[in-house]
């Protein structure tokens, strides 16, 4: 039985290959909850329409060397995924920037709901300076901001503690 490969997208647009050993196979996994993104881990996940698998070991003009001497000789075929070159620099410049986002989370210190509090000490310098992390209403957000303290708000799926 041969693999297939899916083209799977996760709720966030992060598009990366599946490979499963049917159809029902990964319909088993999705149903189940099995299916998560390599990039942000959502457990939201769509299939895609995928490129065709292509056989195309029948275009080759001459044989390898070890087929043609009988050493290693096989009678399959190689078997080749076709992927758009887009696609793939794309999934892996995503991948690239969510490790380093997590990275970037997971070197901060959380303060939980005492972010807005904690962000104007070190601001005021009453507190040491240090990366910092937590929880504030859009209100205390946008008093931080007007007061010249920087501050991003994350997506929760970057959540340095559900990381772990």
């Amino acid at each position: 039985m041969g693999l297939k490969v899916f083209d799977l997208q996760c709720e966030h647009g992060h598009l990366f290959e599946g490979w499963f050993g049917s159809h029902e196979d990964y319909d088993s996994q999705q149903s189940r909850g099995m299916l998560t993104c390599p990039m942000c881990h959502s457990a939201t996940i769509e299939k895609r329409l995928s490129a065709p698998r292509l056989n195309v070991g029948h275009f080759d003009a001459e044989p390898r060397a070890s087929e043609a001497s009988g050493a290693g000789a096989s009678t399959s075929r190689e078997t080749v995924v076709a992927s758009s070159p887009e696609a793939l620099q794309l999934a892996q410049i995503q991948a690239a920037i969510m490790q380093q986002m997590r990275e970037l989370v997971r070197n901060t210190e959380n303060v939980g709901s005492g972010f807005a509090e904690e962000a104007r000490r070190i601001h005021e310098g009453e507190s040491e300076e240090r990366p910092i992390r937590g929880t504030a209403t859009p209100e205390e957000r946008e008093a931080l901001v007007e007061d010249g303290i920087s501050v991003v708000a994350l997506p929760d799926f970057l959540d340095a503690d559900q990381l772990q």
